[in-house]
């Protein structure tokens, strides 16, 4: 058999198109289980949690975001579309009673940026953002 030109670009195509579907389910399972970490596997339920985030991002670099978690001691943020899902992690105590803030993350593509926040009750709260990527800044 006599691979031509075309042929060699068909096989490369496929062969690039089928290693990016496989890795968007992997990419989100990745969240999913530091998301269940966290949770232990309890509910995750909806509530007073918020991201802010822009809708469109020039750069992926820095994408500026911000979380208001009212009655939270702790809060997980996640880009569930990135090499590594675990952005940052808030601890508030005493000294912050706002229970906010604010950061400026790196996303490789356009996905959801998760927050995930244990209450002080011991419940869980997830909140997110979808943030359109134009320039991704994880090597995209």
């Amino acid at each position: 058999m006599q691979l031509t030109r075309r042929d060699l670009l068909i096989m490369g195509s496929v062969g690039m198109a089928t290693a990016a579907l496989g890795v968007t389910p992997a990419l989100a399972s990745l969240t999913d289980d530091e998301i269940a970490k966290i949770t232990g596997g309890a509910e995750v339920g909806a509530g007073d949690l918020s991201v802010t985030a822009p809708e469109i991002a020039e750069n992926g670099n820095t994408v500026p975001i911000e979380i208001s978690a009212p009655g939270a001691t702790m809060v997980a943020v996640f880009a569930d579309g990135n090499p590594t899902p675990n952005v940052v992690t808030f601890k508030f105590g005493p000294l912050n009673p706002t229970h906010a803030a604010s950061t400026r993350i790196r996303l490789a593509k356009t996905q959801n940026v998760v927050a995930i926040a244990q209450m002080e009750d011991g419940s869980f709260q997830k909140a997110s953002a979808n943030v359109k990527v134009t320039i991704g800044g994880c090597g995209g």
